[in-house]
């Protein structure tokens, strides 16, 4: 009997169709192959937005979605959706993890630290979960609330961030209470490559109020001066937020110190695990959850860990990864039947193949949100190139 052949299933992320040819890179590019494939072979068109992939109406997809998808086989509704309908039926804000951190906030003399990305992409997050969250620390009597604008530019337009400020420090207003302590480029800390160093300056600016990009008594004022200088959200460089009537040699108006409570409103892992990790380590975070990856080791000389807060009440919006010991607002939903159990259990070898970039989604995203390789899969993590951002090296590796 011959030896089967290989199947090749390739996914080109960030890839789509427009008829129209004006300013449609894709179908003005020079790309013989891909146009001889749908010459002569079978193909067909899909949405991949919206319900079509378990987002709200009117929603993008992004590459979470994507590969979550095409690994289940079927449309998953995702945990953003999830939690829009918690919101709107009002089970977001009798959540018993939820009130617990605004417990835990209420005594002491303790802060309530909200942070994550501030965005209306609804890739890693939304910002009204956000507003959701102020609204929720005013009806719980939380006196001090404090948010960590992470600023978005990817999945939305590199400058919408100034509006987005805009728009939260209304949200603070109506509710009457929070106020902006920082304010990092999300290429800072939402790092997922493991470059400590990113991480550590914008973990620097939230819990010692030190920070490279500064210090503003308006945070929207700040943003707009990195905009003078060319810097977009994605790459504004951490600064610290202080009253108005503090003084020239004022630090933030306050950071994240021990027995605080810390809320990360993103919905999406990949980006806020290494910040988590960073914020963790000695708020009973799981030594082996804390350390089996690459690079912890790097994550200590970045961060030493008599830098890092004791016993934060830390609240995780979803699962970020399954080894940590953190509590988490909406668990993961069990996929049955995907794509990576029918091979595992029909004895069918595959192999997983991705740069740094995309190697989460590969493996995680694909396996509808399982970590550990399913039964006949193997890996192949290639290094992506240490470049800024990816238009210097746009072969990548």
């Amino acid at each position: 009997m011959s030896r089967p052949k290989p199947l090749i299933l390739i996914i080109l992320d960030g890839w789509g169709y427009r008829a129209e040819t004006k300013a449609n890179a894709i179908a003005l590019a020079r790309k013989p192959v891909y146009d001889r494939l749908l010459r002569e072979y079978p193909n067909t068109l899909i949405q991949t937005s919206g319900p079509y992939v378990g987002l709200p109406d009117g929603q993008m997809g992004n590459s979470e979605v994507g590969h979550l998808n095409i690994g289940a086989g079927r449309i998953v509704h995702m945990d953003s959706t999830r939690i829009e309908l918690m919101i709107q039926n009002g089970e977001f804000f009798k959540h018993p993890v939820l009130l617990n951190a605004m417990k835990n906030a209420r005594t002491g003399g303790k802060h309530l630290h909200l942070f994550g990305l501030l965005s209306d992409g609804g890739v890693h997050s939304y910002q009204t979960h956000l507003h959701a969250l102020l609204k929720m620390a005013k009806e719980n009597e939380v006196e001090r609330v404090f948010v960590h604008a992470f600023m978005d530019g990817r999945d939305t337009f590199p400058t919408n961030g100034a509006g987005h400020l805009e728009q939260l420090q209304q949200a603070m207003r109506e509710y009457n209470t929070g106020k902006i302590a920082t304010v990092s480029g999300r290429y800072y800390a939402m790092d997922r490559d493991r470059r400590w160093e990113r991480i550590a300056k914008a973990y620097t600016a939230m819990v010692f109020g030190e920070a490279e990009g500064g210090k503003y008594t308006d945070a929207v004022q700040g943003v707009k001066e990195s905009y003078n200088k060319d810097v977009t959200d994605e790459f504004i460089v951490p600064f610290v937020c202080a009253d108005k009537n503090a003084g020239e040699g004022a630090r933030a108006t306050t950071t994240i110190r021990d027995e605080d409570s810390c809320i990360c409103f993103n919905f999406r892992a990949d980006r806020v695990r290494q910040i988590t990790r960073a914020l963790t380590r000695n708020s009973g975070l799981n030594e082996q959850g804390g350390r089996d990856l690459q690079g912890a080791d790097d994550l200590d000389a970045a961060i030493p860990r008599d830098r890092v807060p004791k016993n934060l009440h830390y609240v995780c919006m979803t699962q970020y990864d399954k080894k940590f010991t953190l509590p988490v607002v909406i668990p993961p939903e069990s996929l049955n039947n995907i794509l990576a159990n029918v091979m595992g259990q029909t004895n069918m070898r595959n192999l997983r193949v991705a740069e740094t970039e995309k190697y989460a989604h590969v493996t995680y995203f694909f396996n509808g949100g399982i970590e550990q390789p399913f039964p006949g899969e193997d890996r192949a993590l290639v290094q992506s190139p240490k470049v800024t951002t990816y238009d210097l090296k746009p072969e990548m590796s």
